[in-house]
Order: structure tokens, then sequence, then C-alpha cells
């Protein structure tokens, strides 16, 4: 994926994974990952998406991150998620050159905390057979507190929330990089799951979930999409 930047870091974490019903489990605070936002050049989408999907031998476990590619919402094209370990040290001696550095038109590296690959990979479907096609739906979110909200921001992003359907959620907390404190990943089985999610959502009151994580969050980005590593 060659496209790490500088730090060297050891990790906390905060990882929810939601299940129908609002059933959840937390997993501990362990690992280092990084995370990688990344809009193509006009006409290279597909020569970049061939570039992230290889694994990139030059971290730690190479074959440990996932690729989600925009479908709506944001204007990323690909957000790479790879995992580093519980620590993570990049040594500008030993750089490789950057075989998609042509193809971006720009992107952003943010190392985040978060549990375990087994968790983050559970959590994402990676290895389940029932999301082996690459048929899941992911909603990405970015996050940034009302300024002496982060914790309550935090809450809320953790909660389980009632559904109709499976779904799961990670939420990875922000260490050093972009301007957002927590990235936040619900993924639904299918787009049938989804839509079956969004229509039973209920009418908006004070104290539901939305107006409570408006409450707290003073920025946001939302995007749909799907997965294309690894397969």
């Amino acid at each position: 994926m060659n496209h790490l930047t500088r730090a060297s870091l050891a990790a906390v974490l905060i990882c929810v994974c939601a299940s129908a019903g609002g059933a959840q489990t937390t997993a501990a605070s362990t690992d280092v990952y990084h995370v990688h936002f990344a809009k193509a050049v006009p006409g290279q989408a597909t020569a970049l998406a061939d570039v992230l999907k290889k694994p990139d031998s030059r971290t730690p476990m190479p074959e440990h991150f996932v690729v989600l590619r925009h479908q709506q919402g944001d204007d990323w094209d690909y957000c790479v998620i790879q995992h580093l370990g519980p620590k993570a040290t990049v040594d500008a001696a030993s750089a490789a050159p950057d075989a998609g550095r042509d193809l971006r038109s720009w992107h952003t590296d943010t190392f985040v905390s978060g549990p375990a690959w087994p968790e983050l990979a559970k959590a994402l479907g990676i290895g389940d057979a029932a999301s082996s096609t690459g048929g899941s739906v992911y909603a990405v979110a970015v996050w940034r507190a009302v300024p002496g909200h982060r914790d309550q921001l935090e809450k809320v992003l953790r909660e389980p929330q009632p559904s109709k359907v499976p779904v799961s959620r990670v939420v990875l907390t922000h260490m050093e990089g972009g301007p957002w404190q927590y990235l936040a990943i619900d993924r639904w089985n299918s787009w049938q799951d989804f839509a079956t999610d969004q229509a039973s959502t209920g009418t908006a009151t004070a104290n539901d979930p939305w107006s409570r994580i408006r409450e707290h969050g003073s920025y946001h980005h939302d995007t749909l999409a799907d997965r294309i590593a690894p397969r």
C-alpha cells in the first residue's frame, strides 16, 4: 500500500461490534492501525485500486489490511486500514518508493488505536463466509467532538443501536494525523439488510441516538462503501 508517514506509537483502543437487537461485544485496547484516505487522479481509479489491494511488505503484518471503496458520500475514493501491531515505527532510511504516488490526487494518513486484528476482521466481515463475496455494505464516518464533549461523543458512538438485521460496528480512536477524533465503521451483510435497517428507523425524538450524537459532534463526514480487499 506504500502510504505510511512518521511516528513511533503505542496503542489504546475502543472497539464496538454491534449485532441485531443492539447486542455488542467490546474488545480490549491493544493495537495500532494506519488509516489512509485517498482520491485518485481522474482516470486512474482502477490503477490506484490495483496498487492499494497489494499487501505492503514493509509492514509487520502485510496481510492484515482492508480496502474500502467509496459508493456515496465524502470525496475520497478509497479507505485503507492497515494493522501494525502493538507498536508502529517508521524508518525514513528504509522507505521504499511509493508505487501509487502519481496515481493519487490527494491523500491523508492517520494513526489510530483499535482492537487486535481478529476482532477488527470479525467486525468488518473479513473471513466471514457470509461476506466473502464482497457483498457487505459499510458506513464509514469520521467525527470530531464539540469542545469539552469528547467523552460524551465517544460514549454515544459506542452505544448499541436497535436493529432488525445484523449490524457490526468498530470505533477507532485518533492518535496522530487527520483532523478527526473517531472513525466509526458500521457493516451490514448486504444492501438488502442496509435498506431494511434504514426503513425501520423511527421518528426522531429529543433523546434518540441521532439527536444525542448531534449534541456532542461538531463535525462529521459519512460515506457508504463496499470492500475490494481482501476478497
